[in-house]
């Protein structure tokens, strides 16, 4: 067997070696933008978006389906944490306005920002937790209230939130052999993915030009990310040595061999489509042209009858008006 050496370990957002969770709050408060509100509020766990709160509806808006397990247990949530932002988008206003006077700006457009909450870390196997707190709010608030509510949230979301989703991995080069080949990672769920690059010689040191990509999110709730391996160094024949390994927790991982004959370029379609759209829209063209073929020979044909058709042909009254009349036979008379 031959021995895997020369790992290179990239690791997109956190580890997968223990799982990260978060409950954060986002406040933004302006002045001067019409086209916005003064204040707005945003909670987030794990990155997802469960309520929002502006100054122009001024009341809270669930955004996750489980949020009404959570109003439904407690029946004061919607009435207690609109009255919380409401306080909040007063303050904030007031914060605004003592700012301008501190910088002496009494006109234009102003924003400020102001995030806080806390992070849990949970390892694997249970044993210990670490934790941070974004921004000092007060002992109670980060030792009970903010480490309930996280806990809360994760059970009452947890169909959503500590879901699983495999990702779809393939390979990309925007130009053969002189640009990087991509290994893409898409669909995958949770955000906390790794990457590994392996090198199954032990006579060659690792590649070492890898450029990792960020994590973004999908229209679906789901992420995506894309890693360049730069291979100019590397003969087309050895590609097949190096991999792109997707690490995710509760699935294994997902090896990729950078070969190229699995590699797609610049007019290659992912799914195979490219050939059946080009010729779908060549039959297109071609049924809309001769659809204008045959307009105009049918117009062509139609000038044609009427240059050839005989005088006096058309008997209509049209044709006879401006004539005389033929005159009147007279009766014969004798002497």
């Amino acid at each position: 067997m031959k021995a895997l050496t020369g790992l290179l370990l990239l690791v997109f957002g956190h580890g997968v070696s223990s799982v990260l969770h978060s409950l954060h709050y986002f406040y933004t408060a302006s002045s001067g933008l019409s086209a916005f509100p003064e204040f707005v509020s945003v909670g987030m766990v794990d990155g997802v978006q469960f309520d929002y709160y502006d100054s122009n509806t001024q009341r809270i808006v669930l955004k996750q389906d489980w949020m009404k397990q959570v109003t439904s247990d407690d029946g004061d949530y919607l009435e207690r944490n609109t009255g919380n932002s409401q306080g909040s988008q007063q303050t904030f206003k007031a914060n605004i306005g003592i700012l301008k006077q501190r910088f002496n700006q009494t006109g234009g457009a102003h924003m400020f920002q102001w995030m806080f909450g806390y992070n849990r870390l949970s390892p694997p196997n249970g044993n210990g937790m670490g934790t941070e707190l974004i921004m000092n709010t007060g002992k109670t608030y980060q030792t009970k209230e903010c480490v309930d509510w996280l806990k809360k949230h994760l059970s009452y979301g947890k169909s959503t939130l500590q879901r699983t989703e495999r990702p779809g991995v393939s390979l990309r080069q925007r130009r053969p052999l002189s640009s990087p080949v991509v290994c893409h990672a898409t669909g995958f769920y949770p955000d906390r993915v790794g990457g590994v690059l392996g090198e199954e010689t032990a006579q060659e040191a690792p590649l070492s030009q890898v450029d990792p990509g960020e994590v973004l999110p999908n229209h679906d709730g789901t992420f995506q990310v894309s890693v360049d391996f730069n291979l100019k160094a590397v003969p087309q024949e050895d590609w097949g040595r190096y991999e792109c390994v997707v690490q995710l927790k509760g699935i294994e991982d997902i090896s990729t061999r950078l070969d190229p004959a699995l590699i797609r370029t610049n007019g290659e379609d992912q799914s195979g489509l490219t050939i059946p759209i080009i010729i779908g829209l060549l039959v297109l063209l071609l049924a809309a042209a001769a659809a204008v073929v045959g307009v105009l020979l049918y117009k062509k044909r139609n000038a044609s009858d009427k240059r050839h058709k005989p005088v006096g042909s058309d008997t209509s009254s049209e044709n006879t008006e401006g004539q005389n009349p033929a005159p009147e036979a007279q009766p014969l008379t004798t002497a």
